[in-house]
């Protein structure tokens, strides 16, 4: 049975080394004390934020991980921009911001234009879909440190604070609508790849399913969801369509891990989700990757997370933008997370996660 721990990657290590680094974070609040740009406090939180007087700036920093790794072994690197930004724009989403800007750094063993020119053509042709500019970035060469390439990047963004959303207004029985994805965005990679190395071998980005490269066929870019979602939220200084009291972007940790994060005391039932992307199940299969594994480590098919009772209004944003969406269930005074299951081995059981 293949995990995510087995392929290198220790989530519990990860949360427990991100909490470290946020407690150290925090300790550096009080150096802006009485000053303009005071920082607020939010645990769990996807951004963080600054009080700037009628607005709170946004910032937070994510990469495309190791899915970079597979765009090095085909030597494609155009759609990557997509995956990068949406890292870092859908987790500003997630407090109300409409990012402005984002920065990024490429860090690798050797410059290639060859690398540089289809990467950032990919992430203009997305930041000029979203409405955001890239005023700088860094190219890092650093042979003895990097066996291929690393990309990262930084958003700024805004929000009016009446407008800021902390997830302190959600109750039982708000509705949790899922937004569908197009694959497996940039989190999980390192399962991903241990899975398909061991089926097929070291040149698995090369092996057909279908009328696609298995190498193509994950390195399916990421559906960005900020301008849908600012459409709802509004962006700076326009009004708000809807009430939407949270918004969980999945990364890291999948849906329960972080769903968990804007539920406070509460939990969630979810017994209508959307169904994993074939693919995904198909890599359930090879890999022996139970259930429950799975939507802790992937998306399963649902990229953000929206906790509102005004389903109409942001379903008419998503149709607009050709998101597909869906209600998958509420929020519940009791805590935990229980989800039935739509993956390959446990398709209509209910899984709890604490």
């Amino acid at each position: 049975m293949a995990t995510y721990k087995q392929s290198g990657v220790d989530i519990a290590e990860g949360d427990k080394c991100s909490a470290l680094a946020y407690a150290a974070a925090k300790k550096t609040f009080d150096a802006r004390k009485g000053l303009f740009g005071k920082p607020v406090i939010q645990d769990g939180g996807f951004s963080g934020a600054l009080d700037f007087g009628d607005f709170y700036l946004i910032q937070n920093c994510d990469g495309v991980g190791s899915k970079i790794a597979v765009a090095d072994a085909l030597k494609k690197y155009d759609t990557l921009g997509y995956d990068l930004l949406a890292m870092v724009i859908d987790d500003a989403v997630c407090v109300g911001a409409e990012t402005v800007s984002v920065t990024n750094t490429v860090d690798t063993n050797k410059v290639s234009a060859k690398a540089i020119e289809p990467m950032m053509n990919g992430l203009l042709k997305a930041c000029k879909e979203q409405k955001v500019v890239i005023p700088g970035g860094e190219i890092a060469e650093l042979p003895d440190l990097m066996k291929g390439n690393s990309w990262n990047s930084t958003a700024v963004g805004i929000v009016e604070k009446k407008k800021f959303i902390s997830g302190k207004d959600v109750k039982p029985g708000d509705k949790i609508i899922a937004l569908k994805s197009k694959g497996f965005r940039s989190n999980g990679f390192s399962l991903v790849r241990y899975i398909l190395k061991k089926k097929f071998g070291a040149n698995w980005i090369k092996k057909k399913r279908g009328a696609k490269l298995w190498g193509e066929v994950v390195l399916t870019p990421s559906l960005i969801y900020s301008a849908a979602l600012l459409d709802v939220l509004g962006r700076y200084k326009k009004p708000r369509k809807a009430k939407v009291k949270a918004l969980a972007h999945v990364t890291g940790g999948g849906i329960p891990g972080n769903l968990r994060r804007v539920l406070g005391d509460y939990g969630a039932t979810l017994e209508n989700l959307i169904a994993p992307h074939p693919f995904m199940l198909e890599l359930q299969e090879m890999g022996n990757v139970k259930d429950a594994e799975a939507y802790k480590t992937w998306n399963m098919g649902m990229g953000m997370l929206v906790i509102s009772n005004d389903v109409e209004t942001i379903e008419k944003a998503m149709k607009k933008h050709k998101i597909p969406m869906q209600v998958i269930g509420e929020v519940t005074k009791e805590p935990g997370i229980r989800l039935k299951s739509k993956g390959h081995f446990d398709g209509g059981k209910m899984l709890q996660f604490g």
